[in-house]
């Protein structure tokens, strides 16, 4: 375990944050993308150590691809317009929605809907259903929640070989299958780009 720790180290050290940060004339929240990351992967210690040396590569690869992607370089910490959006799913008993509250996408992967703060929040720690606007105002907790979704929901496709592509899949349906091409291929670059940067080869179904 301390082996693949300290090989999770060595990459977290390449990577380079400050291309992943707002530009000092941006309204996004100034966040120290590196301690908040180093702090919320800890409680996820399979995280970027799965499988072979490459493998972890690829999943640090993919992760900041999505979150790079998804948050304008960590500008839009909340979805845009997603206050406009009803993210409520009526049916989901288990995790019931506070009507006056609204779960459109906060924190680095976006995450929505009420059936994912409801377990995220248990989770993590915090009130998903009636607080979640903690994932986009405190920095660790946001980032713990974006690993605990793509613990829950991504890690094993990526750690067993099914591709980028297969991750694009579970984050954004809709950028598949004759979708919304423009970002899924945005997200491509953004995963070859850091892939570039940790010196390993992209991998097979690089998209969906």
């Amino acid at each position: 375990m301390a082996l693949l720790q300290h090989r999770r180290g060595l990459l977290w050290q390449r990577m380079p944050v400050q291309p992943l940060l707002c530009l000092p004339n941006d309204t996004g929240p100034q966040w120290h993308v590196t301690s908040s990351v180093l702090d919320a992967a800890s409680n996820y210690p399979q995280f970027g150590t799965v499988g072979s040396a490459d493998d972890s590569r690829r999943e640090i690869a993919a992760f900041f691809a999505h979150v790079t992607h998804n948050t304008g370089h960590f500008c839009n910490i909340e979805e845009t317009d997603g206050a406009l959006r009803d993210y409520c799913d009526d049916s989901n008993t288990q995790y019931p929605c506070n009507p006056n509250k609204r779960y459109y996408g906060r924190g680095p992967i976006q995450i929505s809907w009420n059936f994912n703060y409801g377990p995220a929040g248990q989770s993590v720690g915090f009130d998903g259903l009636n607080s979640h606007e903690t994932v986009a105002q405190d920095p660790v907790i946001s980032f713990r929640t974006a690993f605990w979704f793509w613990m829950k929901n991504i890690h094993s496709m990526i750690t067993s070989g099914q591709g980028f592509g297969s991750t694009i899949r579970a984050i954004s349906v809709g950028e598949c299958g004759g979708g919304d091409t423009t970002a899924g291929q945005a997200r491509v670059q953004y995963y070859t780009d850091y892939c570039c940067q940790f010196g390993v080869s992209l991998g097979n179904n690089l998209t969906c």
